[in-house]
């Protein structure tokens, strides 16, 4: 009585074993993608860098708090502190470095640094080049995806071919290429284009030839 419901159920999960195993097949062909990893991208940490200004709050001191801009040597420069390297380093890692500084002059010191204009370092900025509306280098943020990417570089030109596009990203001390579909994203709406970006990616759009 029971024979039919078990050979539906058998076909049942026969077809969702082929259908399984063609997306399998699906996702390892072709030019690798930078989604297939996106699950791998670890907590982001803003780095300070060149062109940013910090406000270095020294409790109980004002005479010796005060906003600076980290100098395009990566250094910065305030009273009683002289060329102190900030650049690479979290807003509470550069606390701790003028911590260890002032402690020569003022009896534990308490330092706050707040980051109050964003740059970041070069080898963490996204850099767009070819076919981009404003070609540029961007401050990464946490969750940045290539949609966002191409909102603050004012999209494609007319003779972008942005499905040729692709993403140059240091993997383990190698330079890796990902192929992006930008034309898929932003003419057919396609989210599944829209793959996540990580700090020191290059997006190169190139011509289209036609």
């Amino acid at each position: 009585m029971n024979t039919p419901q078990y050979t539906n159920t058998t076909r049942w999960l026969a077809g969702f074993a082929l259908v399984f195993s063609t997306l399998l097949l699906g996702g390892c062909a072709g030019n690798p993608r930078p989604s297939a990893g996106a699950a791998q991208v670890p907590t982001h940490d803003y780095l300070v860098g060149p062109g940013d200004n910090v406000n270095i709050i020294v409790w109980r001191n004002p005479e010796v708090s005060m906003s600076v801009p980290i100098r395009p040597d990566g250094k910065i420069t305030t009273p009683l502190v002289e060329d102190l390297p900030a650049s690479g380093k979290t807003s509470s890692q550069l606390a701790r470095d003028i911590e260890k500084a002032l402690a020569k002059y003022i009896q534990d010191p308490i330092v706050t640094v707040v980051v109050t204009g964003f740059v970041g370092p070069y080898n963490e900025q996204i850099r767009v080049i070819g076919e981009a509306g404003k070609p540029q280098a961007l401050p990464y943020r946490a969750h940045m995806t290539v949609m966002d990417v191409l909102i603050a570089v004012g999209g494609l030109t007319d003779f972008a071919a942005g499905n040729k596009a692709s993403i140059i990203r240091d993997v383990d001390g190698k330079q890796q290429q990902f192929s992006v579909r930008l034309n898929d994203l932003i003419k057919d709406g396609d989210i599944s284009a829209n793959v996540p970006m990580r700090p020191g990616d290059i997006l190169v759009i190139p011509e289209s030839f036609f």
